[in-house]
């Protein structure tokens, strides 16, 4: 009696075949974790402004040698090895090399922030959705085991979320403040709003489910450099509940990145969300039913202090979500996940809102959706 043959050994997906549009300083670091991400992805193809800077570029980050190197964006795009791109290039350049990248094909992870305003944005991903492709934005700190975590625990140790404090800043040195793309008009004109209102912002809206606020109120004296662009900002964020929010971005203190949730029953506490001060490593606190001791001499009872632990960092779990995504797309006939681009537009809009009120004289501005 002869035995059933066993089962076919199920095949891994074929990894994601990634090319890097662009080799700004940020691009190293989403290298890198595109090889800690394999298998589920593949460094198949660089495109810069010329080959000789491509050939550097995967040269210092340890790219395959197999990796083919393009002194144009257009030749990246025209790859036929290539299922995605990440695109790093100036926020002034998204509109034109994201909608190009859809239009071919390409699935698309955006650098933050996407882009200067939402009608630009909505170009961009009207052009992913015409070409059934998967669009998401860079922010990685949203996926970090962290930040699942302390979403768990709001609704029970927080309850209603009511008020919301962010801040994010670091010290820029004078070259940064002088030479830095993020501090041209005609690249990234939307400078510290932009690259670091952007995460507060996010941060934000992550705390209360992504509901939009009614309207926002910019702060009073922002700080501006000698071309007009912000370098220091911040707003206050209200919803018709009576909830509100505040949260101030600097290219000029000290590397600060805090998150304070309050809620009715309790407070969360996270001083390093953007970066985790470790990688592999994300810790937060949560102070709940917190009362006055006795004599009101301390605090009971004591807020609970939590440390999630990852294998690979964040920026490594972002890519492999989003290559998740598009494997099954490309091997599955799934649609696009619609969520992410989702959160992006609803980020964009309330910056959007924000530097209307700046340019407005900081008066209130409706946000629409």
């Amino acid at each position: 009696m002869s035995s059933a043959a066993p089962a076919p050994e199920e095949q891994p997906p074929r990894p994601v075949r990634f090319g890097i549009m662009g080799c700004a300083s940020i691009a190293r670091k989403l290298a890198r974790a595109m090889l800690l991400a394999a298998p589920a992805c593949a460094v198949t193809a660089v495109g810069s402004r010329s080959e000789a800077k491509a050939r550097l570029f995967a040269a210092d980050n340890g790219l395959p040698a197999e990796a083919r190197l393009h002194g144009s964006y257009e030749a990246l795009l025209d790859d036929p090895g290539v299922d995605a791109v990440y695109l790093p290039l100036p926020t002034s350049l998204h509109v034109q090399w994201a909608t190009a990248a859809a239009a071919r094909g390409k699935h698309v992870l955006l650098e933050k922030p996407t882009a200067l305003c939402a009608a630009d944005l909505d170009a961009i991903l009207a052009a992913c959705d015409a070409s059934g492709v998967q669009f998401m934005d860079s922010t990685m700190w949203m996926h970090h085991p962290r930040t699942a975590k302390m979403h768990e625990l709001l609704p029970a140790d927080v309850g209603d979320v009511r008020v919301v404090n962010s801040l994010f800043s670091f010290r820029a040195n004078e070259d940064f403040l002088q030479n830095d793309i993020r501090v041209k008009p005609d690249l990234d004109a939307l400078g510290a709003l932009g690259d670091a209102g952007w995460y507060c912002i996010r941060a934000i809206l992550w705390a209360v489910d992504y509901e939009l606020p009614k309207n926002v109120i910019a702060l009073p004296e922002p700080v501006k450099n000698q071309a007009g662009v912000l370098i220091a900002c911040g707003a206050t964020l209200y919803w018709a509940d009576g909830k509100m929010a505040t949260f101030h971005c600097s290219f000029l203190t000290n590397l600060t990145m805090d998150l304070t949730v309050v809620g009715t029953d309790g407070t969360l506490h996270v001083t390093d969300f953007i970066i985790p001060y470790e990688e592999k490593s994300g810790p937060f606190s949560v102070a709940s039913k917190s009362n006055f001791a006795e004599l009101s001499n301390g605090w009971v009872p004591q807020p609970s202090k939590h440390v999630v632990m990852t294998d690979l960092p964040q920026e490594a779990l972002m890519v492999q979500e989003f290559c998740r995504l598009v494997q099954g797309i490309r091997d599955a006939g799934a649609k696009p996940e619609n969520k992410w681009p989702a959160i992006t537009r609803k980020t964009q809009v309330v910056l959007d809102a924000v530097k209307t009120s700046i340019d407005n004289g900081f008066g209130s501005v409706d946000v629409v959706s």
